[in-house]
């Protein structure tokens, strides 16, 4: 479990492919390891992933077919940028919201514009992620915990309005994001379950 407060910048070193599967490398720069152990988990840019092997600095990751086929994780290059967080403490703040690193959906940057020192950004995601998506709610875009400002409900899909605030833009990777760039999605856990059990109880 995490909660959307990501602690570091990491670039990916090596990308290793495998008979249907991947292995990422990545330089987790200031993000404290010295603790980290084998079969820990870490959030890449929202992802939740396994170490398998640590050298100093460079900790790789084993990414399954699954997760490729439901994230963005196989668009990665060598020297793409990418948010982390080490697993929750129960006995430390949440300074977010409860996040499990499952990616619900694979969305788009439609749009940013300058909001005094912030930046409001446009997101675009399809129709599986849209109930869970609630005005003055959470959501996690690139493993980053955000507040809906609004929501826009489309035919095919759903828009929504996040604000970005300075230090947000500076600490993660998405004060470079540009217009058209995908993001990783996971809705408000307990959405999902109060979701899942108005469908249970029709």
């Amino acid at each position: 479990m995490f909660t959307g407060i990501v602690t570091a910048q990491g670039q990916v070193t090596d990308l290793v492919h495998h008979d249907g599967d991947l292995s990422i490398q990545i330089n987790v720069g200031e993000l404290c390891v010295n603790d980290v152990k084998l079969g820990e988990s870490i959030s890449v840019s929202g992802v939740c992933l396994t170490v398998v092997n640590i050298d100093e600095t460079l900790v790789t990751f084993d990414v399954s077919a699954e997760t490729l086929e439901r994230t963005a994780l196989g668009l990665f290059e060598i020297g793409t940028m990418v948010n982390l967080e080490r697993a929750m403490m129960f006995n430390d703040r949440y300074g977010g919201h409860l996040v499990t690193g499952h990616i619900d959906a694979v969305g788009y940057l439609e749009a940013r514009e300058d909001s005094a020192r912030s930046v409001q950004m446009t997101f675009s995601g399809d129709r599986e992620i849209a109930p869970y998506i609630a005005q003055k709610g959470s959501i996690t875009v690139d493993g980053v915990s955000l507040t809906v400002n609004s929501v826009h409900d489309l035919t095919n899909g759903v828009k929504f309005d996040v604000n970005v605030v300075p230090h947000s833009l500076e600490v993660t990777t998405l004060g470079e994001r540009s217009v058209g760039d995908c993001v990783h999605l996971e809705a408000d856990l307990v959405a999902r379950y109060l979701n899942r059990l108005r469908h249970c109880s029709r």
